[in-house]
């Protein structure tokens, strides 16, 4: 039998994140803060050191400077031991003189350096995911099987069923079809596995386990297979043994900006459903060794406070505030995430950095280092609508103002006031 020392896990950085803009405006989508002072990144590679994993690669291709120092100041293991996390960015090289065009494609072009490291098997997973898993139980499945390819899935209902890739599985777990996205009914009843149950549909979670052989057969045999979802694993359902393993814990896909703000706020209750105070399986970052937040004359109530932070005579309700946030007097916020910033003083900012005096903010996501003049008014709009003006934006009716931005003294953003805001 292998073990977990002969397996390297590959976490996919993602590509453009149009969905995810304007966060993803000057970053990779794996390296958008979370929860105040994590970032998306930290997860999957928490879930590997917690399951005993420690060969850990990240492809990445757009914006991947922030990620390359978050991963580069925070994964350092003992030089004595084999561990690593490192940073796999697409290159044009000899053979290869174009970027990622897929998934799949992505490890094509990373083949030399995945097979350099021997392993027997490839754990693949997704960078822009919010769970705890341990993968070893997984894995231990997959080598138990004896499978070619292991498919992480989760228990769906009818109404999600769209927007997963669907498996159809036997009673012994060996997967028979497999529909990306099934949209009307009869595909989607073809798709049923265990009718009996409530939820009855078994969504990929976008975690494979492959034997490393059948990886390098399926990639250098089939060129024109650009992306797991759509060609792998379909191919594979139908030619080799492909097994699923059920997850049934908490698991969120952070793939657009309305599912990054109701995940973030989800955190905020007293009973969120992901805890990040498990001391069996702690999430990991970078130590930036802030001093305590300072909550001056202030109301407080369903907060996530990280440190660093300086709070005087604000009001603060379901909201995240994220590292080295200044909230000054007489300021209101309620339902946001306010990320924060990268030091105390930054450079962008052209007013005091944070949120000034006498503000409001309601439904809106403000990104780093970003200024908000006094007495600036942001309101949510109705939902599913979007628009573009530069400094601020509209996705699914949340406003997010994107990093580095300054919001002059007197702005107001709200539906029927979009286009007020005083010179600067």
């Amino acid at each position: 039998m292998p073990a977990l020392k002969d397996l390297v896990a590959i976490i996919m950085g993602g590509g453009r994140g149009t969905r995810l803009y304007p966060l993803t405006g000057v970053r990779a989508k794996p390296a958008i803060p979370i929860a105040g002072k994590y970032r998306l990144i930290d997860i999957p590679i928490s879930n590997c050191i917690n399951s005993g994993i420690f060969r850990i690669s990240v492809l990445t291709q757009f914006n991947s400077a922030s990620l390359n120092r978050h991963i580069s100041r925070t994964y350092r293991f003992d030089s004595f031991g084999t561990g690593y996390v490192e940073i796999l960015a697409a290159e044009q090289t000899a053979q290869n003189n174009d970027w990622y065009q897929g998934t799949a494609d992505a490890l094509r072009k990373q083949l030399v350096q995945i097979q350099s490291a021997c392993p027997s098997d490839v754990l693949i997973l997704a960078g822009d995911h919010l769970y705890r898993m341990d993968y070893s139980k997984m894995i231990e499945h997959h080598w138990a099987k004896n499978a070619d390819i292991t498919v992480g899935v989760i228990p769906v209902g009818g109404e999600e069923v769209d927007r997963f890739g669907v498996l159809k599985c036997r009673d012994d777990g060996k997967i028979v079809s497999f529909a990306e996205k099934p949209k009307d009914a009869a595909s989607q009843a073809a798709m049923v596995s265990y009718p009996e149950r409530g939820l009855c549909y078994l969504g990929s979670m976008g975690i494979y386990v492959f034997k490393t052989e059948t990886l390098v057969d399926i990639l250098t045999g089939k060129p024109d297979f650009d992306d797991f979802g759509k060609d792998v694993i379909p191919y594979a359902v139908n030619n080799l043994p492909v097994y699923s393993y059920e997850f049934s814990g908490y698991w969120r896909d952070i793939g657009t900006i309305r599912s990054f703000y109701e995940t973030n706020l989800e955190l905020t209750h007293q009973n969120a459903p992901f805890n990040f105070y498990d001391p069996e399986g702690p999430i990991y970052t970078h130590a930036r060794f802030l001093p305590g937040s300072i909550v001056e004359d202030s109301s407080l109530q369903d907060v996530l406070l990280a440190e660093g932070c300086l709070i005087r005579s604000s009001s603060i309700s379901h909201s995240v505030v994220g590292l080295r946030s200044q909230i000054r007097q007489g300021s209101i916020i309620t339902d946001s995430i306010i990320m924060g910033a990268d030091s105390y003083d930054p450079p962008s900012c052209r007013l005091p950095p944070g949120v000034g005096e006498n503000c409001y903010i309601q439904g809106a996501i403000v990104d780093k280092n970003v200024c908000i003049g006094p007495g600036t008014i942001i309101k949510p709009f109705p939902r599913h609508e979007s628009q573009d003006h530069g400094s601020w934006v509209v996705r699914d009716g949340i406003v997010v103002i994107p990093k580095g931005t300054t919001l002059p003294p007197g702005t107001v953003i709200e539906p029927g006031a979009a286009a007020r805001q005083m010179s600067f």
